[in-house]
């Protein structure tokens, strides 16, 4: 089939509206930062978990999880996290996080594998505290490509004033709040 110069026109005016009519693509958010600094001892702890984006090593929860954080004598920390399973039955995970630059740096690291296992960095995952309110009460914490995110509270409820407040600050850091699973502990 010969196409003429005036239907190739056409074709190419109508490719040309197609493309002005298409929905404009989002920039790619800025690169993920933590927050400026992380005062670890006042973020030792217990820490409910508010939220989270699904996962697969979380697949197994049903119900109220929790976060915590103790020091060890080598100044990594211990983390135990622990979820109520569908039959009601506690599903715990032990783990150790190290801080990865100075004191005050809000990038760790977790390795729930084998310590044997530790000098394998595929074994070790990012946590990145990205958001800490002034009163170590609510955090999110997640990694740099965002495919995690954990909201996690001092209390099983929040204050939904504040909740909203983060939320639209992670909206700013290019996260998808409809893709947060809330926990039991939060309405």
């Amino acid at each position: 089939m010969k196409l003429t110069f005036s239907r190739t026109l056409m074709l190419a005016l109508a490719a040309a509206l197609l493309a002005l009519a298409a929905p404009a693509r989002a920039e790619p958010p800025a690169p993920l930062a933590p927050i400026p600094s992380l005062d670890l001892a006042r973020y030792l702890g217990t820490w409910y978990e508010i939220a989270r984006y699904p996962n697969r090593f979380q697949r197994q929860c049903a119900g109220s999880a929790t976060a915590q954080y103790s020091m060890l004598p080598d100044n990594t920390v211990e983390v135990r996290n622990r979820c109520r399973r569908a039959d009601g039955s506690m599903d715990e995970a032990i783990g150790v996080a190290r801080q990865l630059g100075g004191r005050d740096s809000a990038r760790l690291e977790v390795r729930f594998a084998p310590a044997w296992l530790s000098w394998l960095p595929q074994v070790w995952g990012d946590y990145w505290v990205i958001d800490l309110d002034p009163n170590y009460q609510l955090v999110a914490v997640s990694e740099p490509r965002r495919q995690y995110l954990w909201i996690l509270a001092r209390t099983p409820k929040v204050d939904p004033g504040a909740y909203q407040a983060l939320l639209a600050r992670l909206v700013r850091q290019g996260f998808d709040p409809g893709r947060l699973q809330s926990s039991a502990t939060q309405p």
